[in-house]
């Protein structure tokens, strides 16, 4: 299925235009922008759900957060429950989740909300979608910080609120 996002301009008003994800940043032009989200689940053991990239995407066999693109018109709430369900098929309780931060990225030219959820499951709920997950755990601050620190975590150059957000000092 081929996506389809909306565009935006530079203060998050739609501007009536969509692009296809396919080579989206021959098509952007200045000033236009997309949403995406990122979306950071938590559970009652004060451990966070994250998944590891398949080697086909780029930063292959990396651990992150789910994340994706908003679709043509979704809301941000509707993109990150249905990323969750698409990458981790689990379904988020909206009730549970909270928008943490707006981040403007004009290096992707996206508007990044980054929404925080409350869920409990077992690591054995999860189903990994073969093209974009290939592994999964609850993981807690400390081992996240030692995948940032070795380098198995994806980059967070343009991602900075992770520090804050798990409250963890920046070595690198």
């Amino acid at each position: 299925m081929e996506e389809i996002w909306d565009l935006y301009d530079e203060n998050r008003n739609l501007i009536g235009k969509t692009i296809k994800r396919v080579a989206y940043s021959e098509q952007i032009q200045e000033n236009e922008y997309h949403i995406v989200v990122h979306i950071w689940i938590k559970n009652d053991k004060d451990e966070w759900l994250i998944s590891k990239r398949t080697p086909n995407k780029h930063f292959p066999l990396f651990w992150e957060c789910t994340g994706g693109s908003a679709l043509a018109g979704e809301d941000s709430l509707s993109a990150a429950l249905r990323e969750v369900k698409e990458e981790l098929g689990i379904t988020l309780d909206k009730s549970k989740g909270r928008l943490y931060k707006t981040i403007k990225r004009t290096v992707y030219q996206d508007f990044c909300d980054v929404w925080l959820f409350e869920h409990n499951c077992s690591i054995d709920d999860i189903v990994l979608q073969p093209e974009e997950t290939c592994d999964a755990m609850w993981a807690s601050t400390a081992k996240i910080k030692e995948l940032i620190d070795n380098d198995e975590f994806i980059p967070l150059d343009n991602m900075k609120y992770v520090y804050e957000l798990l409250g963890i000092g920046k070595d690198k």
